[in-house]
């Protein structure tokens, strides 16, 4: 009963706030003022749902931690449905091959004749998946917070608009020159940064992405300036003739597949030595530093590597599109690629991947509401920084446990 009382007092509360706005009308062309009070009725309605849903939401999350701090160690602990998936390596299996499947029919379900526009809009989300994992290294893992990230992409996408134009080499041969030539930028952004961190360390890369937009859009001979790039060169299939359907399919595949190996390998560099210290860094940098890692190295690896993939995902990005120029690579994209990480947990690859399709392709696919797009984004962000801060999906680290009747076993996490 207070919930309700104090509800619907802060429904009230809000109509009275909101009346001129939602109430009052002026039609300019018949000079008269319009009251429409069902938009107040609207507004209290949904004031009232939300302030019900909130507290009843923040009584049941302090209930549950009041029941954790009574009984810190349950006998039965109730396990998530990724955690469940991920003790199961028979269902995991299936699912990802299914996954897999779905993800490569998926040019030939949705396109028919020259109607490739639902392949493009993948492409393109694939790509922002492919960025949110490389900064996955930097932010989730490595806990460095990095607001320019986007530069490295552009670095990527400039690499080989510049190589294919004026050194006429190929895709395949541009794809890792862009990944090492980000890496190199990496190395030389981390090293002066080394013992920055928290606001200072995201002002500096924030300032790194701000001069490199800065300088491609006024070295005009070099970078064309504010006009691009234009007419850069599609990927090619073996010196064979495609046309405009058959170049978005290939394109697709060659994403999906660096979408796979970017998997992979940060898979493998999380449970590695190196992610290890990674996220030891993370966690406390004095400790780690005290207990022997190399923060120099540590550092500078996570920045390099994050780069890499930032840098070829942006030779996709070149390919694809034929076209860059400076205000391809905005601080916005910055923004949505570090939401990306954030909303889908910090260290988890699927968790990234699904916050990444999500952010991708909903706005496409929900144009009727590009209106508020905007607001509908930023309460979901406050809603997730209050309700669930550890993201969609929790990282999931990797457990020894030693049995001593069978010599040690391997509890294997995401």
């Amino acid at each position: 009963m207070a919930h309700f009382k104090r509800s619907l007092g802060i429904g009230l509360w809000f109509m009275f706030l909101t009346l001129p706005l939602m109430v009052v009308r002026v039609n300019t062309i018949s000079r008269e003022v319009e009251w429409r009070w069902y938009n107040l009725a609207w507004a209290g309605l949904c004031a009232f749902v939300i302030a019900w849903f909130w507290q009843f939401s923040i009584e049941r999350r302090t209930a549950r931690r009041a029941q954790v701090a009574a009984n810190p160690h349950p006998a039965v602990e109730k396990l998530s449905l990724v955690q469940r998936l991920a003790d199961d390596p028979v269902l995991s299996r299936r699912l990802l091959a299914v996954a897999a499947v779905v993800a490569i029919i998926f040019p030939w379900l949705v396109s028919t004749g020259q109607n490739f526009y639902h392949v493009n809009v993948m492409v393109s989300a694939l790509i922002f998946v492919v960025l949110g994992l490389g900064l996955n290294i930097t932010v989730g893992l490595a806990g460095l917070l990095d607001l320019g990230y986007i530069a490295f992409f552009a670095v990527g996408a400039y690499t080989y608009a510049l190589l294919s134009k004026n050194f006429d080499l190929g895709f395949w041969t541009c794809l890792p020159l862009g990944g090492l030539m980000s890496m190199l930028f990496g190395v030389i952004l981390g090293f002066p940064i080394l013992r920055l961190r928290g606001d200072y360390l995201a002002i500096v890369t924030l300032g790194f992405a701000s001069i490199t937009k800065i300088v491609l859009e006024n070295w005009d001979t070099l970078f064309g300036g504010a006009a691009g790039i234009a007419n850069i060169p599609r990927p090619e299939f073996f010196g064979m003739a495609l046309d405009s359907r058959q170049k978005s399919v290939y394109t697709y595949y060659i994403v999906l597949a660096l979408v796979a190996v970017t998997i992979f390998v940060t898979n493998r560099l999380k449970n590695s030595r190196a992610g290890r210290a990674w996220m030891a860094l993370r966690e406390d940098e004095i400790a780690s530093v005290a207990m022997g890692v190399d923060m120099a190295r540590t550092k500078l690896s996570a920045y390099a590597l994050g780069a890499f993939w930032a840098g070829l995902v942006g030779v996709v990005f070149a390919a694809h599109n034929n076209f860059i120029n400076p205000d391809s690579f905005t601080f916005m994209d910055s923004a949505m690629i570090l939401a990306m990480v954030v909303l889908g947990g910090m260290g988890s690859i699927l968790g990234v991947i699904i916050a990444a399709l999500a952010l991708k392709l909903l706005p496409e696919y929900l144009r009727a509401f590009a209106e508020y797009r905007m607001l509908v984004f930023g309460a979901v962000m406050v809603l997730m920084m209050i309700f669930r801060p550890q993201g969609l999906i929790n990282n999931m680290r990797r457990k020894y446990e030693y049995d001593t009747a069978q010599g040690g076993k391997d509890n294997g996490g995401n």
